[in-house]
């Protein structure tokens, strides 16, 4: 199993659109960290990006995250990815403590990022 976690260095970011990059960690059959690589982020916020797409190519299965707008959360449950809000931290801990189930969704949504959609079709998120 492989988890997504949109991240600024080995920290959780706040919010999916502001991350530099995703920390795509593999996860062994007796549920322990195997190994953490690096993605780039894109420059364009998640809902208007390939971003779940290229997750499930991965092999993603569930996304840890700070908070994201609807938008975000939409496109990447879309593909079957399960996300799980309201983490923050140390990327190592934040997947330990999903793994031993003490992390459960918030069911938050950022809803600033919704209203800067409505600005206009061709504002590119910069959160």
């Amino acid at each position: 199993m492989k988890i997504a976690i949109p991240a600024n260095g080995n920290k959780v970011e706040g919010h999916f659109g502001k991350c530099n990059n995703y920390a795509i960690v593999s996860i062994s059959g007796d549920n322990k960290i195997e190994n953490i690589s690096n993605y780039d982020a894109t420059d364009s916020c998640g809902c208007k990006s390939n971003i779940a797409e290229t997750f499930l190519g991965m092999g993603v299965k569930t996304m840890l995250a700070g908070n994201m707008g609807k938008g975000a959360v939409d496109s990447i449950t879309s593909q079957g990815i399960e996300v799980v809000r309201g983490c923050k931290g140390d990327i190592t801990a934040v997947v330990n403590e999903f793994l031993d189930n003490k992390i459960i969704d918030s069911g938050e949504v950022c809803f600033t990022h919704e209203q800067h959609h409505a600005e206009g079709s061709n504002h590119i998120c910069s959160h």
